[in-house]
C-alpha cells in the first residue's frame, strides 16, 4: 500500500507539468483555427486542394474535411465527411489520410517535445497521407467518384455563436485530457514500480522487432496506439526526459506513432463514417514500418 500511495504522489507533479503544457498550446491554436474558420481560410485552402483529390479517387468536397482535420482532429474530419455521401471504398481513402495526419499542430507539438525534427514529423506524416491515398486509390476494389452526392449545406454561424461552440468544447477536452494524462501517468508509475512494464516490453518485443523499434519502447507504443499521442504525452515526454529511451529510439517510434496511432476509438469512429477497419489499420501499419526502416537502413548507410 505504501507504494502506491507514493506512485500517486509521484504521479502528480509529472502529470499537472504535461498537462499545463498542453493546455497551453490547445486553447491558442483552437482559438486561431476558430479564427481561420470563421474567415474562411480554411474553405479557401480546401479549394485549391480539390484538383489533388482525384487522384486519390475521391470527390473535391472530401478536401474540406481532408483540411479540417489536419489542422483541428478527426471529429472535425468525420464531422465534415458526414455530410457527403461517399461509398467505403471513397471514405476508406480519406479515412486514411484524416488518420495519417490529423490535428498536425498540437501532435506534432508533442513528439518535438520527445526529440523528434518537427520538419520530419510534418514532412513524413502529410507524404504518408497523400502516397497512402494515391496506393489504396489503385489498389482497392471500386472506381472514382467524380462528384459527392449534394449536401446540406449549413447557413454560417456568427462569431459569437462559433466563440460559445468553441469554449464549451474546448473545455470538455481539457478536462477529458486531464483526466486521462493524470490517469496514464499514474498507471506509468505503477507498472513501474512493480516490473511489470518489463514483462510488457518481453511480450511485445518481437512485434516491436518487427516494426523497426526498439523493446524498451514497447509500452509507449501500446499506450499510442490504444490511446493517442495526446492523452499518452505526459508517459512519453517524462520517458524521453528521464532517459528511458534514446534519442534515436524516440524518432523511430515517432515516425511510427505518427502515422498509426489511436487505433481504438479513432479506427471505430471512421468506421462508423463508413471506413473499412482493416484497410485503415493494415494500411499505416504498412506504411509507418516503411518510414522507420528506411530511416534505420538510410542511417547506416550512412555511418
Amino acid at each position: 500500500m505504501s507504494r502506491f500511495v507514493t506512485c500517486i504522489k509521484q504521479a502528480g507533479p509529472s502529470a499537472f507539468k504535461t498537462i499545463w503544457w498542453l493546455t497551453k498550446i490547445m486553447v491558442t491554436l483552437s482559438f486561431v483555427i476558430l479564427l481561420l474558420q470563421y474567415f474562411g481560410i480554411i474553405e479557401w485552402i480546401s479549394y485549391w486542394l480539390t484538383p489533388i483529390f482525384s487522384h486519390f479517387g475521391l470527390p473535391g468536397e472530401a478536401a474540406l474535411a481532408y483540411v479540417s482535420g489536419y489542422f483541428v482532429n478527426c471529429y472535425s474530419a468525420i464531422a465534415v465527411m458526414t455530410t457527403l455521401e461517399l461509398s467505403t471504398r471513397a471514405a476508406t481513402i480519406l479515412s486514411v489520410m484524416v488518420l495519417c495526419s490529423h490535428n498536425m499542430i498540437v501532435e506534432t507539438a508533442v513528439q518535438h517535445k520527445t526529440g523528434s525534427s518537427v520538419i520530419k514529423i510534418v514532412i513524413v506524416r502529410t507524404l504518408s497521407a497523400f502516397i497512402l491515398g494515391w496506393v489504396l486509390n489503385k489498389i482497392m476494389p471500386g472506381g472514382f467518384e467524380s462528384q459527392a452526392v449534394e449536401s446540406s449545406i449549413q447557413d454560417k454561424l456568427t462569431f459569437a455563436v462559433m466563440l460559445k461552440q468553441w469554449a464549451f468544447r474546448t473545455t470538455k477536452n481539457i478536462l477529458t485530457m486531464a483526466l486521462l494524462v493524470y490517469l496514464l501517468t499514474l498507471l506509468q508509475k505503477i507498472l513501474t514500480e512493480f516490473g511489470i512494464i518489463q514483462y510488457i516490453s518481453r511480450f511485445l518485443k518481437p512485434v516491436m522487432i518487427f516494426f523497426g523499434l526498439s523493446p524498451r519502447c514497447a509500452f509507449l507504443w501500446l499506450v499510442s496506439n490504444t490511446l493517442g499521442l495526446a492523452y499518452g504525452a505526459g508517459i512519453m515526454i517524462e520517458e524521453a526526459e528521464k532517459g528511458e529511451t534514446t534519442k534515436e529510439e524516440n524518432d523511430l517510434l515517432n515516425m511510427h506513432i505518427g502515422i498509426s496511432h489511436s487505433n481504438l476509438e479513432d479506427l471505430l469512429l471512421f468506421t462508423a463514417a463508413g471506413g473499412a477497419y482493416l484497410w485503415m489499420l493494415l494500411s499505416r501499419w504498412g506504411m509507418s514500418l516503411i518510414w522507420v526502416w528506411f530511416f534505420r537502413v538510410y542511417k547506416s548507410m550512412s555511418q
